[in-house]
């Protein structure tokens, strides 16, 4: 007991002594930056938020507060380099996920997380993490803009959308050949559906593991050749979380999971989950784009 408290104090001596060489935050400019009131904390941190009281929810039949887990807030918290480090979680419908990433990518902000809080929720909700490094009052006018992107999709439209809209998936089977072009290499093909699969290696819990253990990245294509749709999964080390994103969203494909799959893996592994509707050919240029941006992150699994 004596060796935890000893931990613990030291611990703190080690943030306080931190914590004195950050120069404290000007909480009204950030304030001012977000259009939002801002709070401070008694550690210094300040933080934006928003509740979601825009959109009625249920949970389990139950309406549900922005207090009980339906608030979007920013935090921001100094460091010694005389700049901040910002955080936050973003509620978001379907419908708002997409132009919510779009304007965190265009306002230099990344997005660190994308998954559900809640089961039986209607509409369906989601939460879309961000962050950030920088001036304050920068970061805080990213966080705007983000907040401002899903205010423009409620604006359009009050209630959340039930489908991305868009092309039709026709019915009928995929072509292999072209697709097998764009990937060099060759696809499973079962019930008219065509399947690309790329392993990767790495190692969790100290076991040295492999795409048959789930390290996989995959897209799937279904429809036909004129009118399909993909969806898929991208395995990606933390560094080629961003490249792979912009360059899913800059091909107008769907983000719609970002998390982990695992724990005790070396390195941390992170999945990303997508959907887009298009041409075979074009969705598979999309997502070739994508894989090419992941190998000139220039990180491995290892």
């Amino acid at each position: 007991m004596n060796m935890v408290r000893t931990g613990a104090v030291a611990l703190g001596l080690v943030i306080s002594f931190g914590s004195a060489h950050a120069k404290a935050l000007d909480a009204a400019a950030i304030g001012a930056a977000a259009g939002a009131k801002p709070t401070v904390a008694p550690d210094g941190v300040v933080k934006l938020s928003w509740p979601r009281d825009d959109v009625a929810v249920t949970i389990d039949g139950v309406a549900m507060k922005p207090f009980a887990g339906l608030g979007s807030w920013a935090a921001f918290t100094p460091d010694a380099q005389g700049v901040a480090m910002m955080m936050g979680d973003t509620v978001v419908f379907q419908d708002e996920v997409n132009p919510a990433i779009d304007a965190a990518f265009a306002a230099g902000l990344e997005v660190t997380a994308l998954h559900n809080h809640f089961f039986y929720d209607d509409p369906k909700v989601f939460f879309m993490h961000i962050g950030g490094h920088g001036a304050p009052a920068t970061l805080a006018s990213s966080v705007k803009a983000v907040w401002d992107a899903i205010k423009a999709v409620r604006k359009a439209s009050p209630a959340p959308a039930h489908g991305f809209g868009g092309p039709a998936v026709k019915p009928g089977s995929i072509t292999p050949g072209p697709l097998e072009q764009v990937f060099g290499s060759k696809p499973d093909v079962k019930d008219g559906l065509v399947k690309f699969t790329i392993g990767r290696s790495g190692s969790m819990h100290g076991v040295k593991v492999g795409g048959s253990m789930g390290l996989t990245t995959w897209a799937a294509f279904t429809g036909a050749d004129d009118g399909a749709a993909v969806d898929g999964d991208f395995i990606m080390s933390a560094a080629e979380i961003t490249p792979v994103l912009k360059a899913l969203r800059g091909a107008k494909i769907n983000i719609v999971a970002l998390h982990n799959h695992m724990t005790g893996e070396t390195p941390a592994v992170f999945f990303t989950h997508f959907w887009g509707k298009g041409s075979a050919i074009d969705l598979a240029k999309a997502v070739r784009a994508a894989l090419d941006a992941q190998a000139g992150a220039g990180k491995k699994l290892k």
